[in-house]
């Protein structure tokens, strides 16, 4: 009965990310797999010197996990007046195993000095499918600028203080549907159903 579900697992253990994924993949004959699925599976070390190649460890090693096809992303906020940090340790800027606002409030520590016209930023992320046959790579990006406080209450990471002058809102003050239209992951998780529905290793429904 379900033979035509194309099971992909989520290299990821961040739930807010899982949410996302989800929402962009509700159209498609796809079943999201997570670790709930695999109580066991290995959270990633990402050591990595690139997005690129944290987001395609994450896919290899999962794949070989599970034995599944896995689906990995890395993700970078990168500010200018920072010479593009905190880049790929974006998720670690203040310490390892820190909190969302601990790595907000380290940034805007940093950014003190910087006036509000010299605050752009541009967030990026690199998505990985790899299935031990396949390898597929997305990436998408989106400029805006960072803020000298937080607004909004949902997103995550830097969402509160990333503002997004077109909608004139940071993305805290999204949801989800909205989010995924025009961030960095939603831009790379269109890009990565589009390549996969090419390839015929999943269909929309």
């Amino acid at each position: 009965m379900k033979d035509n579900i194309m099971k992909i697992v989520l290299a990821t253990h961040n739930r807010d990310k899982i949410k996302e994924l989800k929402a962009a993949f509700g159209g498609t004959n796809t079943e999201l797999l997570t670790f709930d699925h695999f109580p066991g599976m290995p959270d990633v070390v990402e050591d990595g010197e690139t997005l690129e190649k944290n987001a395609q460890k994450k896919a290899t090693e999962i794949y070989h996990y599970t034995g599944l096809p896995a689906l990995a992303d890395d993700t970078g906020l990168e500010v200018r007046a920072l010479n593009g940090a905190p880049g790929v340790k974006s998720s670690r800027y203040a310490g390892e195993g820190v909190t969302y606002a601990q790595n907000v409030e380290k940034l805007l520590f940093e950014l003190r000095e910087i006036s509000p016209e010299q605050r752009e930023a541009r967030f990026r992320t690199v998505m990985v499918y790899f299935d031990g046959k396949n390898t597929i790579k997305t990436e998408g990006c989106v400029q805006g600028r960072i803020l000298t406080g937080a607004a909004g209450t949902g997103g995550f990471g830097y969402d509160p203080i990333f503002y997004y002058p077109p909608l004139k809102k940071t993305f805290s003050e999204l949801n989800i549907e909205e989010k995924n239209q025009i961030s960095h992951r939603g831009k790379a998780l269109f890009k990565m159903i589009d390549a996969l529905c090419e390839m015929n290793l999943i269909k929309e429904v």
